[in-house]
């Protein structure tokens, strides 16, 4: 508790870090404000029916910040900045050039790369806000639009998703941890106490077993998720001996820490920005005149709602995209050739193309591991909410994860700063 404290006092004296804190707070109040503006001819009545009885609007509400619950000018929030570093993190596969940029050109490569996701937003802004406006129109939660009004709403909501990529971006650079990940973390949190006061009114005792259960995965999930965030799998390295004159250089050894859950929650969201994005299409063409489309469209849908099937591809998602971001965040190539240009070794490992098969065949192993905890921990919520009936379990367990996550991030990012200073 004294250790605690004392962590405490040093925040608070500390100046920059107090002005960090200070910023990402008051540009995460800007946020929630803009949230209560909605766009207009909304029947509050027919959104709120609709979105509390949908799983797939729940989902989309966790990355609108909670924006989607009453229409506001926000209300795509992240999902078309994140649908945009999704393409482009895919082109670097298909592209070497941008690969290239990304991974070799240091800093100034990662701002070109980042100036060209911004780019491809504002086009995925319109597309989407388009169809779910569409969507919402053929539902009868938003009032039919002639189309100057039409163009007009499509205008706000692009502005409103730029708005919010843009405080993602202050925050990150200015303020503390990564700015998309807190605004989902703000608006999920935000949803506590309506979500608790509703729990408590609704509460039946012959329910109990089940409120129980619930508390137990999420009790799990929470100790789940700081397992897998903190472990890690060391490999030692030495460093080769040199001698210049008559004093011995090297000879040390420390080790290199492998993560087993690299890329944190970052396929978790990729994941579900990926299966929202099809269903809101989808959603859009049932209703279009042509018959042929309109069934494609309703049996597509259909198939993306089915419990099982929706799992199973949530599931696949998490864990393909946990190796796929993992691969594109590390090279193992290059933490080799770095390590033999520092005269660094794995011992009992050549130095080179050994040394990297190495340390991938490792990785490998660990992402199994992590790849494997996000896609159960993503979908076992699924399940428990398909066995009791209470949707809202299904969306719990992507928020826990984030949450969770997010909150580990800002701890640790505060008591490096911390420990900097102090020392």
């Amino acid at each position: 508790m004294n250790g605690f404290m004392h962590k405490i006092r040093l925040v608070i004296g500390d100046a920059v870090l107090m002005k960090r804190i200070f910023f990402t707070a008051v540009l995460l109040i800007v946020f929630r404000f803009f949230l209560v503006i909605p766009i207009p001819g909304i029947d509050t009545m027919r959104l709120e029916q609709f979105v509390s009885g949908n799983d797939f609007f729940g989902l989309l509400n966790i990355f609108s910040g909670g924006g989607l619950s009453n229409l506001s000018i926000v209300m795509l929030g992240v999902s078309p900045s994140i649908t945009a570093s999704i393409i482009m993190q895919l082109l670097t596969v298909m592209w070497p050039r941008l690969k290239e940029m990304y991974q070799e050109e240091g800093e100034m490569g990662r701002r070109k790369f980042s100036q060209y996701s911004r780019l491809l937003t504002v086009p995925l802004a319109f597309i989407q806000g388009y169809s779910f406006m569409a969507l919402l129109q053929n539902q009868g939660v938003l009032a039919p639009l002639a189309p100057f009004e039409l163009l007009t709403n499509l205008i706000i909501i692009a502005a409103g998703s730029m708005l919010i990529m843009w405080i993602g971006e202050l925050i990150t650079e200015f303020g503390l941890g990564n700015g998309l990940s807190l605004i989902i973390f703000a608006g999920i949190v935000s949803a506590l106490p309506g979500a608790a006061s509703r729990l408590l009114l609704a509460f039946d005792a012959s329910q109990l077993p089940s409120y129980i259960g619930f508390a137990f995965v999420t009790a799990l999930v929470v100790w789940g998720v700081v397992i897998i965030n903190e472990a890690e799998r060391p490999i030692p390295v030495t460093y080769a001996k040199q001698v210049r004159g008559n004093k011995v250089y090297g000879g040390v050894s420390t080790y290199l820490p492998l993560k087993v859950n690299q890329s944190g929650v970052i396929p978790l969201i990729f994941a579900i920005s990926i299966i929202t994005f099809p269903q809101m299409i989808l959603g859009f063409l049932v209703n279009v005149a042509n018959q042929s489309i309109s069934s494609f469209a309703t049996s597509a849908l259909a198939l993306l709602t089915n419990k099982a099937f929706y799992g199973s591809l949530y599931f696949l998602l998490v864990f393909v995209f946990t190796y796929f971001y993992t691969a594109v965040t590390f090279d193992p190539d290059s933490i080799s050739k770095n390590l033999q240009r520092s005269g660094a070794f794995i011992p009992g490992v050549r130095p080179g193309s050994s040394t990297s098969s190495y340390i991938s065949n490792i990785l490998f192993r660990l992402t199994m591991v992590g790849a494997l905890f996000l896609g159960l921990i993503a979908v076992l919520p699924i399940a428990i909410g398909a066995l009791t009936g209470i949707s809202a379990v299904a969306i719990g367990g992507t928020g826990i994860l984030i949450v969770v996550s997010v909150v580990i991030d800002l701890v640790k990012k505060i008591d490096t700063q911390v420990s900097a200073r102090e020392y």
